[in-house]
């Protein structure tokens, strides 16, 4: 009978094939990767083959074919489970892990099932070239090791590196400051592989981690300069002390984005009391108001609007650096007479609040310990918005007045589940099961909200507040594009309509007043703390801050986004090109329609670029300034002295 002869590839080989074969259909398949001409096609067919070829070619220096073929096994296996965590994580966020993140594990008790919605049963191919080495390791140990000569292992580990420094070479030539443009972390799996991205990832964090060690200080007077003059405009005379002594209510309107607001699903409102709260009188609507988080979702909303400052591009500031010292919006309103509350049926522990408050110098968190938490009340991740609000009126009803509360909502969460009762409007109806969901529990906080200024009312309280309401980020993702370019309508979602769907609505209801309106001009997150400090008459001092009052006419002009971006009041900077914000059209191809000549479409362009460059170095140093003062934890060194009212 005749025998097959055993395979004669060296498993290392056949190991990195396989894995960096698997790495581009999921990069390319599963992962949202856009790619704009041949050469980032080519870039993102090389980059996995040449880090897999790496990874398992340090194979080669074990001598002995046991362990040489137990490394090939594990780091098969290894490399598989990172490809499938960063998968998982991508279905939600459309962004790739960091290292805070993973210092962020306590969530996870949390996540339940968010984190099941995200896994499917074809996840399982995700390992299936680990099951065959794993095979073929055990069965042809002896044929599929190699022993190669001490010039042997040197050359392969040569081999790899100059693969790798080719694969960088290209990268730089396509992505000119690659590396200096970390947040961007799109553009580094594109262009240097998910796997070396990690170690890059791990390089960063090391640096990072290492700033407050050798922080000083002296980057405060540079910092502050800088403010002084860039950021520091006047503050709004009309409405300096409008809330003088009066409770400011806030709301975090959980996953609440501007695309909903007169929006109709089988010709229904889907927000219909706040549509019709947008147009109160005594209600100041922002329609261009943007969320500026990163990683940290609704914490990094908590730490824009209670510090000015921008979050971190990598992982939550509430777990990477919750104790840090902060001047925060909570220890400034303390020279007034304020007590700071937070409000949140949750656990203190999530996204480490009980730490993170304490640095705030928050007074009081009224968690899920202070609830009726029963499973007829609860969905998702808790307890119901409208329950919550229900037992949150007694509560605010025994605080100390004047006080700031700040009340987060749970419902309006993804995977955004809601009983069968709860539901008062239809699903959508698209391919994403995320977008249709969305809908009914959108309306179900709209109905929670509406309730709840009903039981202020009767509680005596509404008159004597001023009703802040903010969505705190996006709840649909990228990877719904498809969906939500029918829900709005249109043949697809640009990178243009990207940045406009994280406009999130922003109310300032002030019962009384009589003058509100709605606001067109650009504000973001970032914008809160002043605007709220000049409305109680509080000024800001010597605080050291990179928004500006809402309600001035004398702003910067821009807001950053967290990624780089920036939305001003001429422009949308994204994806590395400036578009026309009233139009969604790309400034050069406006430019050529709007000129006569080719000359002088070319001197408008220049003009253009050059203002659009200008915006984009400023939006660069303000990220960077923030993440100074959080890295260096540089507040330590800065002594605020006292506000005045």
């Amino acid at each position: 009978m005749k025998r097959f002869k055993k395979p004669r590839i060296p498993l290392y080989i056949i190991a990195a094939f396989l894995l960096g074969l698997k790495t581009y259909i999921v990069y390319r398949f599963v992962f949202n990767i856009e790619l704009d001409n041949s050469m980032q096609e080519l870039i993102l067919f090389i980059n996995p083959f040449v880090s897999a070829f790496l990874i398992l070619a340090l194979g080669v220096w074990f001598n002995k074919s046991s362990r040489q073929m137990k490394y090939i096994r594990y780091a098969t296996l290894a490399a598989s489970l990172l490809i499938w965590a960063n998968l998982v994580f991508y279905r939600q966020f459309t962004d790739f892990i960091t290292i805070p993140q993973l210092f962020m594990g306590s969530n996870m008790t949390d996540l339940g099932s968010s984190i099941l919605t995200l896994i499917k049963p074809w996840d399982l191919f995700i390992f299936a070239d680990a099951a065959i080495i794993w095979y073929l390791s055990k069965k042809y140990e002896g044929s599929l090791a190699v022993q190669y000569p001490r010039s042997g292992k040197v050359g392969a580990l040569a081999f790899s590196l100059v693969l790798l420094a080719g694969n960088f070479f290209l990268a730089e030539m396509e992505r000119p400051q690659l590396f200096t443009r970390g947040f961007d972390r799109e553009y580094l799996v594109k262009n240097i592989g998910l796997f070396n991205y990690h170690v890059y990832d791990v390089v960063i964090h090391s640096k990072n981690e290492s700033q407050r060690v050798f922080a000083d200080g002296n980057e405060i007077p540079e910092i502050q300069e800088y403010i002084k003059e860039n950021v520091d405009h006047e503050t709004s005379e009309e409405m300096k002390g409008i809330a003088k002594d009066k409770n400011i209510i806030f709301l975090n309107a959980e996953s609440l984005q501007h695309f909903v607001m007169n929006s109709e699903v089988n010709g229904e409102e889907v927000t219909p009391f706040l549509n019709e709260l947008a147009q109160d009188e005594d209600t100041y609507y922002f329609d261009n108001f943007y969320e500026q988080t990163g990683q940290g979702n609704t914490s990094d909303s908590e730490f824009l609007v209670e510090n000015s400052l921008y979050p971190l591009s990598r992982g939550a500031v509430f777990f990477t650096h919750g104790n840090n010292e902060y001047h925060s919006f909570d220890e400034m309103i303390k020279e007034a007479g304020y007590t700071s509350n937070v409000l949140h049926a949750n656990n203190k522990s999530f996204w480490n609040r009980d730490a993170m408050y304490n640095s705030l110098n928050i007074d009081n968190f009224f968690g899920e310990e202070s609830y009726d938490v029963t499973p007829e009340d609860s969905v998702g991740w808790g307890l119901k918005d409208k329950p919550f609000f229900e037992q949150s009126i007694p509560i605010l009803e025994d605080l100390d007045e004047p006080f700031y509360s700040k009340m987060i909502l749970l419902t309006n969460h993804f995977p955004f589940e809601l009983d069968e009762e709860d539901a008062t409007i239809d699903k959508f109806d698209s391919n994403s099961n995320t977008l249709n969901s969305y809908i009914p529990t959108v309306r179900y906080m709209d109905e929670a909200i509406e309730e709840f200024f009903d039981e202020l009312k009767e509680s005596g309280l509404y008159e004597d507040s001023i009703i802040v309401i903010m969505g705190d980020h996006i709840g649909i993702s990228a990877n719904h594009n498809k969906a939500m370019a029918q829900y709005l309508d249109q043949d697809e979602i640009t990178a243009y309509d990207q940045v406009q769907l994280q406009r999130v609505p922003l109310f300032i209801h002030i019962p009384g007043d009589g003058n509100g309106k709605v606001m067109e001009e650009v504000a973001g997150q970032i914008d809160l703390k002043p605007t709220m400090l000049n409305m109680l008459g509080i000024d800001p001092g010597e605080d050291i801050y990179f928004g500006n009052d809402l309600f001035s006419d004398d702003r910067k002009g821009y807001i950053a986004l967290r990624n780089g971006d920036f939305v001003s009041d001429d422009f949308v900077k994204t994806a590395g090109s400036c578009y026309d914000r009233e139009t969604g059209e790309l400034m050069d191809q406006a430019v050529e329609e709007e000129t006569d000549s080719e000359e002088e479409a070319s001197e408008e362009l220049e003009k253009v670029e050059s203002a659009c460059d200008s915006i984009q170095e400023k939006v660069d140093t303000e990220l960077s300034y923030s993440d100074s003062i959080i890295y260096g934890d540089l507040f330590r060194f800065v002594d605020f002295g006292d506000e005045e009212e």
